[in-house]
């Protein structure tokens, strides 16, 4: 692994752990040139997965799309960035075991919906208003007596 400040060929490994519950894997390094530290993140690589859109469009999965439409639901609530990154692992991890390397938008959505859903209720609420595109209030009220429903 190169060094990120002065691109000497090798680096120190000086801590690893599982993160993400043992989907990926931390190491903390040193360069012994520079002295500069950093840390890495090593991900199994595995095949793209194709999500096929409402309107019948298709694009590879965005780990960081899935993020930042999570980030802007969660705005101003108790849940951390962390709590997202595990839930977009999970979800990641959930479409690289189905069988097929295409999967419709609507399963992801109700997969990160689901793991909203336990996280916070603001957020599963903000999350749904866009994904299900509410139109007017009894969308939010039917959505509600849902929750409410399952609780």
């Amino acid at each position: 692994m190169k060094c990120v400040r002065c691109n000497f060929e090798d680096t120190k490994v000086i801590e690893s752990r599982e993160v993400s519950e043992g989907i990926a894997t931390r190491r903390r390094r040193e360069c012994p040139k520079c002295g500069n530290r950093f840390t890495t993140y090593e991900r199994h690589e595995q095949p793209q997965v194709v999500v096929v859109k409402n309107d019948g469009n298709r694009e590879l999965f965005s780990r960081d799309k899935l993020l930042k439409g999570l980030l802007r639901a969660t705005e101003k609530t108790p849940v951390t960035q962390v709590d997202l990154e595990l839930l977009v692992s999970k979800v990641e991890h959930d479409l690289q075991c189905l069988p097929d390397s295409e999967v419709q938008s609507k399963v992801i959505g109700e997969m990160v919906m689901d793991g909203l859903a336990r996280i916070n209720d603001v957020a599963y609420v903000r999350f749904a208003s866009v994904y299900r595109r509410f139109e007017d209030i009894t969308g939010f009220e039917r959505e509600l007596a849902r929750m409410r429903s399952k609780k």
